[in-house]
């Protein structure tokens, strides 16, 4: 009775969304109380639309969060960057590479299309406040590393190259760094100890999304920056270690990206005495390559999501087809009474189109609880977005007019006169 109540004050008696969709009221009147009068008959036929619907959901939520968290790792590195690293520890003995502050002078004197370059290196060390303490990578770089990493400052500044020429001993702090150096207390202007050495705090980063670089993971949220001339002059480096760990370039025009990374492959080929002991990353070339994978990803997902939408489907038309055969002495009275073929037609499909809506709609809501208890369980991030929730529905509403026309229009075709005689 519930059922009933709801359908006529919120459907039946909706004369401005009957009329926009050009729906016979009587007609949608006898498709509703065939779902409600077999509740149970019409619960089993949706649970293939629901779950079908909701794997879909699901599927595309999975994919656009790991599309979306790839992209902001890549963004991380810069999508205009050319990331340039050495690679000590990585090869085999004798083959480490050695970076040189030459090959940085001798890049931005060849490399027309870059406007920044920014030399890295980097050391483990401990970091000291008053009695608490943390392992970090101390890095050294200049003032335009800032902005190539797109790194946000949330309190204080950044230092500058006058602090880089003069070998000033400040440093920027990671936002994990910050926290667990400082916990609520402002780390401005406070010393830290780095090593053997007191450097003073100028700035907090914001916190920053993890990137992969390679092989290895880069979080710069777990670092600590300082002028590159500072540390280079004050801190000891094993003998064999190369000058520079890493060359960001940035290059303002993404079309000249894929060329430029070829002149600096060849360029630093040729000063190293023709061995590639470096790597060369670069991001919009990771990022084309992730929307590929991604994109097949979407496909395989899709496919199966869209198998037990096709189940669902032919449920629908299984049940269409035993309803036609139960009803067929109503069908037979409604002929005699003078409803026509495509009212009978109408019918039946509207039917079919309404058990396919409510599932989707119920397969939707299903989805919605699926993601969240994904990202929930595995920390995987997901996201439903709204052309996945529009597909969803449309997909539904396609089943159950693909798989509801067969049995309506069987049940149209039915003959009045042998209709009224079946038992």
């Amino acid at each position: 009775m519930r059922w009933k109540n709801w359908l006529e004050n919120n459907i039946l008696e909706n004369k401005v969304l009957l009329r926009f969709f050009r729906i016979d009221e009587e007609l949608l009147r006898i498709g509703l109380q065939g779902i409600v009068e077999h509740k149970l008959r019409s619960f089993l036929t949706m649970l293939g639309i629901i779950f079908g619907v909701a794997a879909v959901i699901a599927m595309l939520a999975i994919g656009e969060g790991a599309r979306r968290q790839t992209l902001s790792q890549i963004r991380a590195l810069g999508l205009n960057n050319i990331i340039i690293q050495s690679s000590d520890g990585e090869g085999k003995p004798g083959e480490k590479g050695n970076i040189l502050f030459s090959d940085a002078e001798a890049l931005q004197q060849i490399l027309s299309t870059i406007d920044a370059l920014a030399p890295v290196i980097r050391y483990e060390t401990e970091a000291f406040y008053k009695t608490r303490s943390k392992a970090v990578k101390l890095t050294g770089t200049n003032a335009r590393f800032f902005k190539l990493m797109n790194l946000k400052v949330e309190q204080g500044g950044l230092f500058n190259e006058w602090d880089d020429e003069h070998f000033q001993k400040v440093c920027v702090l990671g936002a994990e760094v910050a926290r667990d150096l400082f916990l609520a207390e402002n780390p401005l202007g406070k010393l830290v100890k780095l090593g053997r050495l007191w450097f003073r705090v100028i700035g907090v980063l914001a916190h920053q999304p993890v990137s992969t670089v390679g092989a290895s993971e880069v979080n710069f949220n777990r670092q600590i920056f300082a002028p590159l001339q500072t540390l280079y002059v004050r801190f000891d480096r094993p003998a064999r270690d190369s000058q520079l760990q890493q060359l960001v370039l940035h290059v303002p025009d993404e079309n000249k990206i894929v060329a430029t990374a070829r002149i600096t492959e060849s360029v630093l080929t040729r000063r190293h005495q023709n061995q590639k002991d470096f790597k060369m990353i670069v991001p919009e070339q990771l990022l084309r390559q992730s929307a590929e994978t991604q994109r097949l990803f979407n496909i395989v997902m899709g496919t199966i999501a869209g198998i037990s939408l096709l189940v669902g489907g032919i449920g629908i038309m299984n049940i269409m087809l035993a309803s036609v055969l139960e009803r067929t002495r109503e069908i037979g009275i409604r002929r005699s009474l003078g409803a026509t073929r495509k009212d009978i037609l109408s019918q039946f499909l509207l039917e079919a189109v309404l058990l396919s809506l409510i599932g989707g709609l119920a397969g939707i809501f299903t989805g919605y609880v699926l993601s969240y208890g994904i990202t929930l369980l595995s920390d995987w991030e997901t996201y439903v977005s709204w052309w996945s929730v529009a597909l969803a529905v449309g997909v539904s509403a396609g089943v159950g007019i693909a798989f509801g026309f067969f049995p309506a229009r069987k049940a149209a075709e039915l003959n009045p006169i042998e209709a009224l005689r079946y038992e």
